[in-house]
């Protein structure tokens, strides 16, 4: 088991130490179910109220916390309490799975792919001909990598996911279990003798690097050209991307939210759940879209919008609010 004094820790986060323990802190926890040798974190002044039932003995906070840690226990005062928290849970992490072997021998790998130096690769996986993998990259069982593909340096793809012909994911990204990269384009047209006709999906998937994808998400290939991840774009699970659409940098999508064909969205946009975009919109950077949202026109930058169909955030409340007074007035 993991154990630090508090002065370790705080040689990670540099904050500032308020109060004492001489305790060895054994654990991250929430406020309410930490015990006595565990730390908690707070931050959001809403959750001071908690902190004198807790039982942790020292709190990661931010610097304007307005209470006292009490008698021995402490604090840790930082400029921001949220991102000192991921330094504490890196702290504490247990290790990834273990791999006996770098190369299992079930996995199936082309003698044309090219594998970089510490690169792991599971049981049951396949890796097809002209793929290129990165140094320490990590494949989990399971994993299916089909033909023409890269895969970057330090990638991790976690079981059951797959990576369909000639898609691109860049550096230090993260796929997790079930994900599929490069699936066909949702694309077909009526024809009066054969109902429906598909349309061949000839594109490709191109991810950019510090990328993350969540378990049972999918990025659809492009009905030509590519779809496009930019640098840093961070989808939750369950989340759909349509053929062709293009997202810029630091994008985020939350869990069951969805991009129709060809949507673009610029640098730092936030896609809350359940939100839908329609195909051939284009979201301004910065723009936020509000959870179960339906998006129908394009979104200017640093905008909020909220609402189906999805209009100014402030406009979207104010209606709400007209809305909630005309029912309560017709029940007078």
């Amino acid at each position: 088991m993991k154990q630090f004094t508090i002065e370790e820790i705080n040689e990670i986060l540099k904050g500032t130490i308020v109060g004492s323990i001489t305790t060895k802190i054994t654990a991250p926890e929430q406020l309410e179910v930490a015990n006595e040798t565990e730390i908690s974190f707070i931050g959001n002044k809403k959750y001071e109220k908690f902190w004198a039932t807790s039982k942790a003995c020292v709190a990661v906070v931010n610097e304007d916390i307005s209470i006292e840690p009490g008698e021995n226990r402490a604090f840790i005062k930082v400029k921001n309490a949220d991102l000192a928290m991921s330094q504490v849970l890196t702290l504490f992490a247990p290790p990834p799975p273990v791999f006996k072997t770098d190369i299992h021998p079930t996995a199936t790998i082309d003698e044309s792919a090219k594998i970089g130096t510490g690169t792991k690769i599971g049981a049951n996986c396949y890796v097809g001909p002209n793929v290129t993998i990165g140094e320490n990259a990590i494949l989990y069982p399971n994993v299916t990598v089909l033909d023409e593909c890269t895969i970057g340096k330090n990638t991790t793809l976690w079981s059951g996911a797959v990576v369909r012909e000639r898609c691109h994911i860049g550096n230090d990204c993260i796929i997790h279990p079930n994900a599929t990269i490069g699936a066909d384009g949702f694309g077909f047209r009526p024809d009066p003798e054969k109902g429906l006709v598909k349309i061949p999906q000839i594109g490709n998937v191109i991810i950019g690097n510090n990328v993350e994808i969540g378990a049972n998400s999918s990025v659809d290939r492009g009905k030509f050209s590519s779809t496009i991840l930019g640098d840093g774009c961070k989808i939750d699970n369950l989340v759909q991307i349509g053929h062709n659409s293009k997202l810029g940098m630091f994008c985020i999508m939350a869990g069951n939210s969805g991009l129709a064909g060809s949507v673009t969205l610029g640098n730092g946009v936030i896609i809350g759940g359940s939100a839908s975009i329609k195909d051939h919109t284009t979201i301004g950077d910065g723009a936020m879209i509000g959870a179960g949202s339906g998006v129908a026109a394009d979104v200017e930058a640093g905008k909020t919008v909220l609402g189906y169909p999805a209009i100014d955030a402030k406009d979207a409340l104010r209606q709400w609010a007209i809305l909630k007074r005309m029912v309560n007035d017709s029940k007078k």
